[in-house]
């Protein structure tokens, strides 16, 4: 299992992320929305090292050229609301990219609200087997969300290779993703925070994702 950690590297990914933090930033949802957009773009950057390339002959007004692209199908997923913006990042790289969304979210399972499970309501995806699946969503909290994500995706097969994608993850929730993935997955993140409050919120962290890029809900 490979944890690619971007906050361990000097990247403009930092100073998009520490936008993300800071609180006066946060008041200005269409520029919140943004920069989770731009780190979907350049993780997808990264993660398009990764991938298995051929050779493609290309003709221009002047002659050929043989330029190697991306051979992999690769499906991109997401899980509603907060990954929307994120996923658009991965889709606005990877252009041809088939798209699932799975609508799993967090329910506190006790009157102090420190107690989560998982409810999954809808899910939306082409089969993944032999294909690369990424999916993106900004934040692995508890990693339940994603844990249900990724068991839901491969129903329809094995994929050929699983890449999963956040803003910043807790120590807690890459250990629990990591019991469902596959040893040759990766996990890629802007950043990986000390771990969570009483509450399941990643601390620092930057707050609730969905509710900064949509406003709040019910």
């Amino acid at each position: 299992m490979k944890v690619i950690n971007f906050a361990e590297q000097n990247t403009v990914i930092n100073k998009f992320l520490s936008e993300l933090r800071d609180r006066k930033y946060q008041q200005n949802r269409l520029l919140f929305r943004n920069n989770i957009v731009r780190i979907g773009e350049m993780i997808a950057y990264e993660l398009s090292k990764t991938l298995d390339y051929k050779p493609k002959t290309i003709t221009t007004p002047l002659g050929c050229v043989d330029i190697p692209l991306p051979k992999d199908d690769i499906v991109v997923a997401t899980v509603l609301r907060a990954g929307l913006p994120f996923h658009q990042g991965f889709l606005n790289i990877f252009d041809h990219a088939e798209n699932a969304f799975v609508s799993a979210y967090r329910m506190y399972t006790n009157r102090e609200h420190t107690e989560v499970g998982v409810h999954a309501e809808y899910m939306a995806a082409p089969g993944v087997k032999g294909k690369t699946l990424i999916i993106a969503d900004p934040m692995l909290a508890t990693g339940g969300s994603m844990a249900a994500s990724i068991e839901a995706l491969c129903k329809t097969g094995k994929p050929k290779k699983i890449h999963i994608a956040c803003v910043i993850a807790a120590p807690e929730g890459i250990e629990v993703v990591k019991e469902v993935l596959p040893d040759d997955a990766a996990i890629w993140c802007a950043a990986i925070d000390p771990g969570m409050n009483e509450h399941k919120y990643i601390v620092p962290g930057f707050g609730d994702c969905g509710d900064l890029c949509f406003g709040g809900k019910l």
